[in-house]
């Protein structure tokens, strides 16, 4: 027998398959990691098939050493899942392979944890002798079995070896599961309205439903209501949320009404957590992955329900290697177990509900909140009238005053800004110089609790300005507000108030969400001021307010998706307002309070502000009626970047005089960000119409193989041009 192996390393020369003999008796199976000799070194590889031929001779054909493991780590789905990926996002064979399991477990890193228990051989067993070795069988008999380090404290090493050699205890060993739990609710039996009943009849089959329901709608009790149907049925469910932020709640809430049938996994779990809630599933322990865009590999058979929640969310799009969109491999998946997909959103992508108008998904829809209250009104503040006024500060009389009201009535306020940090630069006032990143083309981020400058995309810290290193100035500027600095001025403003930050600085400690969260809870008055982790999913009964300090930030990018960007967050957002009895207001502020996007967004009108964005796209040809390809070359050299993306451009032109009629733009450029962690970056923005656009697309990518050196990544409608 023979096996085609992919060798574990992530490189273009080595992304093919490569054949080796299994030695006789060897129990090799499809998806098993094995051990082979590779030039004179010994590495790991993934059996990708078997066959009873090789076109090679013997001869020349190594064996494998051993396998990794005595089980078939990448499960049959997972293989077919690998060649689907490969084809529609040009990726590595290694690179995807290795999305399938935790990197600790293919590193060698971790494994399970097992602890020592005894019981007894004959819970009928009487002995005479030895006054602790009565009290150990005593014990057991009450107990049934007990941890071994607890015994020996109890009673002694002696007479517990004495019992086992005696053959009247065993000593076992009991695999842990190392918990990412934290935190339990009790379930609530939530009768379903008609709306929501009528959704969850609506859902079955193996089509994609598009479920839009307003902010507070009961979305989430939809998707527990199919699951249960799912599991009663015998099969399994994948369930995801954008931000690890969501998982405490989502968890909390699916863990009240599942226990022990969910496993989570995100990025924010320990190596051990992570492998732990892995081998769970895989083994069928486990019937529900619940987690952030990675649980969409969840090794489990028999899927009967994937649910994407908060469809909308840009996270669901990978942005670095390897680059895949997590909607189309729930796709594949759903198709390969032909079971329902669920898309759900109060505010869906453009993409997602022109695909439901059109037919091709099925939309279902909760138009109404499940209390019956109205959703919170939102007043627009124009902050130009402030300025005039001579209020120069970051929030606006309106929103004092009604913070002032919210705390004096002890309830809670949400405050948003989508800026971490405390200013977003640092200026010289004289010559203009911007405090920037060594590796990275971008400005750097002051942080004065730590009183640092920081990198955003590459992490590196610097010393902040005193004085500009380029002319000697002492005027220092600082640039846009963050959450720090609203955190400082709110606390100016409302000194014995508990608030509350919540970003990316504030929760990079494992179960910080978590914390923050429940502090929050229990604050009463209390204010949360938080980037876009605050805006979606939370449920908290006492916030009637929500202040949105800086509207305009989201709007006025380079980018064509920004207005449906700022429109979602302020949706997403406003709805974390007058959840329960109380009536909950949004105070938006912005510099534009004309701009149509304000308009449909204080009106919670999607499906008008969806007809203006798609008449927008459809006159200008961008998606959903066009396709755009990006093709980003990156390396530490920049020459080699500009020579190797020549040779391919000149080739690219090509393509472009080919499908002259179906390209509509194509055009190579350095990237808006130049240098991202020392790798320069150029690349090629390519329109093309739908008709031939897969067409297209293959030949641009067989027109970049000739960049050896530079890393070439390919994308399809970029949710992030820059």
């Amino acid at each position: 027998m023979f096996a085609s192996v992919i060798i574990d390393q992530d490189t273009k020369a080595l992304d093919k398959v490569f054949e080796y003999i299994i030695p006789d008796g060897m129990p090799i199976e499809k998806g098993m990691r094995v051990f082979v000799p590779f030039g004179n070194r010994i590495l790991q590889g993934f059996v990708i098939d078997k066959q009873y031929k090789s076109e090679y001779p013997s001869e020349k054909l190594k064996a494998i050493i051993s396998p990794v493991e005595d089980f078939s780590a990448i499960k049959p789905e997972m293989l077919e899942l690998m060649n689907f990926m490969c084809k529609k996002y040009h990726l590595r064979m290694t690179s995807i392979l290795r999305l399938f399991i935790p990197a600790e477990m293919r590193e060698g890193k971790v494994k399970e944890v097992f602890e020592k228990s005894c019981r007894l051989t004959d819970e009928n067993v009487e002995i005479s002798r030895g006054k602790n070795q009565i009290e150990i069988v005593k014990y057991l008999k009450e107990h049934k079995e007990e941890k071994y380090e607890k015994l020996k404290e109890l009673f002694g090493y002696s007479s517990l070896k004495s019992l086992e050699s005696k053959h009247i205890i065993e000593i076992y060993k009991n695999q842990i599961n190392r918990s990412p739990y934290v935190g339990e609710i009790n379930d609530k039996k939530i009768k379903l309205n008609d709306l929501q009943q009528r959704a969850v009849d609506t859902i079955k089959g193996d089509d994609t439903f598009l479920l839009h329901g307003v902010t507070g709608s009961g979305k989430t009790e939809v998707y527990m209501h199919l699951i249960s149907r799912v599991l009663k049925q015998g099969k399994n469910a994948i369930m995801l949320v954008p931000e690890i932020s969501l998982t405490p709640q989502v968890l909390a809430n699916f863990r009240a009404r599942f226990g022990d049938k969910i496993a989570i996994l995100h990025s924010g779990l320990s190596a051990g957590e992570r492998f732990d809630e892995w081998k769970r599933l895989f083994l069928g322990e486990a019937k529900i992955a619940v987690g952030a865009r990675s649980a969409i590999f969840a090794p489990l058979d028999n899927l009967g329900m994937v649910i994407i929640d908060e469809e909308h969310e840009q996270s669901y799009i990978s942005e670095s290697n390897p680059r895949y969109d997590t909607h189309s491999v729930a796709m594949f998946r759903a198709k390969y177990n032909r079971c329902p997909l669920v898309l759900g959103s109060a505010t869906p992508s453009v993409e997602s509900y022109e695909k439901a108008v059109r037919g091709e998904y099925k939309l279902v829809e909760l138009p109404v909140r499940v209390n019956g209250r109205e959703l919170p009104k939102i007043q627009i503040v124009d902050m130009m009238m402030e300025i005039r006024s001579g209020n120069s500060g970051i929030f606006s009389n309106q929103l004092i005053s009604d913070l002032a009201s919210v705390i004096n009535n002890k309830k809670q306020a949400m405050i948003f800004i989508n800026r971490r940090g405390y200013s977003s630069f640092m200026m010289c006032r004289d010559c203009g110089y911007v405090a920037k990143c060594k590796d990275c083309d971008v400005s750097l981020v002051y942080h004065k609790e730590d009183n640092k400058l920081k990198c955003h995309y590459c992490g590196k810290q610097y010393k902040v300005l005193d004085v500009c290193p380029n002319c000697g100035s002492e005027r220092i500027k600082e640039g846009a507000v963050g959450t720090e600095k609203v955190v400082s001025e709110l606390k100016k403003l409302f000194p014995d108030v508990k608030i509350l930050r919540m970003d990316n600085d504030t929760t990079s400690k494992k179960n910080a969400h978590a914390k923050i969260l429940e502090e929050f809870r229990s604050a009463k008055p209390g204010i949360l001021v938080g980037t876009q982790m605050i805006a979606k999913g939370h449920d908290f009964e006492d916030v009637t307010l929500v202040g949105i300090v800086d509207a305009d930030q989201s709007l006025y990018h380079s980018d064509y998706r920004s207005t449906e960007r700022c429109f979602q967050l302020i949706t997403q957002v406003s709805g974390r307002a007058g959840r329960s009895k109380d009536e909950g207001k949004v105070v938006l502020q912005t510099y534009s309070p004309r701009h149509y996007t304000y308009k449909f967004a204080a009106n919670y009108d999607y499906k008008g502000f969806f007809r203006k964005e798609e008449n927008i796209r459809a006159t200008a040809k961008f998606p959903p009626f066009t396709r755009i390809i990006r093709i980003l070359f990156t390396h530490q050299d920049e020459n080699v970047v500009k020579d190797e993306l020549k040779v391919c451009y000149n080739k690219l032109l090509k393509v472009k005089e080919k499908y002259q009629d179906e390209i509509i733009y194509m055009d190579v450029m350095k990237s808006p960000l130049k240098r991202l962690q020392n790798k320069f970056r150029y690349q090629v923005i390519v329109r093309c119409k739908l008709d031939k656009a897969d067409q297209i697309e293959e030949e641009l990518l067989e027109q970049t193989k000739d960049a050896v050196k530079s890393s070439v990544f390919f994308e399809v409608n970029p949710q992030n041009m820059s």
